[in-house]
């Protein structure tokens, strides 16, 4: 499938800030998955971009605006293609959990197996991943169990929480919404040794188009395998994958500093339309 992406941002300051310094995640990934056929980020005031990818192997486009300015506008064209999705069989047992101590071993694995920014393991996590999955002796059976849970007893609430919000705060209150789902799944996962990783990215549907949030969990001799907790589903071609990391923190699309005021407002716009072939 083929869809054109604009992912639009506007901030406005109460009165001129200057030195801003910012990074934004707003280039898809080219992988398996999908293949970015074009891209162009936009910004106003118009800086010099430098891009990178960062450790998590994100490309990551940083920009610096030193002189005063009322206004900040981070645009990003792009169209993409995404491919026909190798979903593992849901009644597949590829990989046991009596040796999720490997993956501790593997360098792929050892950030994605403990509490991050965002992400609280804690007794109760532990105990409730424990009682969710029981004596299930599969590592992919497993996750797709506590995905079922999270999707379950979990309700979508929107403006309940904040981007800052934790995932114990959401684990206690049992609302929120996609960013908060993934890191309540995150929590539960890897309380149980399962790596996992968090995804921002996109969601285009017939009802809405927007940014979205998803985990992948990471099975030995299957790679990292994708679980959507808001839809209780594996992500297919819908779906336009954008950065990954432990948490939000380390896959948020703008983040950026700068000297003036605090009252600002942020504006966010996300289209996605569906192109023919």
């Amino acid at each position: 499938m083929r869809f054109s992406v604009i992912h639009r941002t506007r901030y406005t300051y109460a009165t001129p800030v200057k030195e801003s310094f910012n990074e934004v995640h707003l280039e898809p990934v080219t992988n398996e998955h999908q293949t970015v056929d074009s891209f162009v980020l936009k910004v106003l005031p118009p800086p010099r971009l430098r891009h990178y990818f960062d450790f998590y192997r994100n490309r990551t486009h940083h920009f610096e605006i030193p002189e005063p300015h009322t206004s900040l506008l981070i645009e990003s064209q792009f169209r993409v293609t995404t491919h026909s999705t190798n979903w593992l069989d849901p009644l597949a047992r590829p990989f046991p959990r009596e040796r999720l101590a490997e993956c501790e071993r593997l360098d792929r694995c050892f950030d994605f197996l403990g509490a991050s920014e965002f992400v609280e393991i804690n007794p109760e996590v532990w105990r409730t991943a424990l009682d969710v999955v029981g004596d299930e002796p599969d590592v992919w059976q497993a996750s797709q169990a506590l995905m079922a849970y999270v999707h379950r007893e979990f309700t979508y609430t929107p403006l309940v929480t904040s981007v800052k919000t934790r995932s114990g705060d959401v684990f206690a209150d049992r609302r929120g919404v996609c960013q908060d789902f993934a890191h309540v799944l995150l929590a539960l996962c890897r309380a149980l040794k399962i790596p996992a990783l968090y995804v921002s990215g996109y969601l285009h549907t017939a009802d809405a188009n927007a940014s979205h949030a998803w985990i992948e969990v990471f099975l030995p001799g299957c790679g990292w395998r994708a679980l959507d907790p808001t839809h209780n589903r594996q992500p297919d071609q819908n779906y336009i994958k954008l950065a990954i990391g432990r948490d939000y923190s380390d896959a948020l699309p703008t983040r950026g500093t700068y000297k003036g005021v605090t009252e600002r407002t942020m504006q966010v716009e996300v289209r996605i339309e569906h192109l023919n072939s």
